[in-house]
């Protein structure tokens, strides 16, 4: 499926696919896990186009039973728990296995 991502980042190869999910509005959303030049990180895709935002699921400010992390900007996509936790274990053993150090600046300077 990946061969049919578009707006794929430069420099990124898409590894496989963590989570995928097709919202209440019909909308499929996929996670992948992808490798850059310095270490693997997640990547939203909603519709098969790369959405910019954070490497990995960020906590919301008020949890609920349905939504416990968000990834994406414009719009942001609400993942539950277990997918949060699923990428979250992904990304860090991928980078711990090939000794990769995480770093995420994303929204630094915001």
């Amino acid at each position: 499926m990946s061969n049919q991502l578009q707006d794929v980042p430069k420099d990124s190869e898409v590894i496989s696919v963590l989570v995928e999910k097709t919202l209440n509005n019909g909308m499929l959303i996929e996670v992948y896990l992808i490798k850059n030049s310095r270490q693997y990180e997640s990547a939203l895709f909603i519709d098969g186009h790369y959405k910019p935002g954070p490497p990995l699921p960020r906590p919301l400010d008020t949890p609920t039973d349905t939504a416990a992390y968000w990834m994406g900007v414009r719009p942001k996509v609400g993942l539950s728990e277990e997918e949060g936790n699923e990428i979250l274990g992904a990304v860090n053993v991928q980078n711990k296995l090939h000794h990769c150090y995480f770093s995420d600046t994303w929204g630094v300077n915001d």
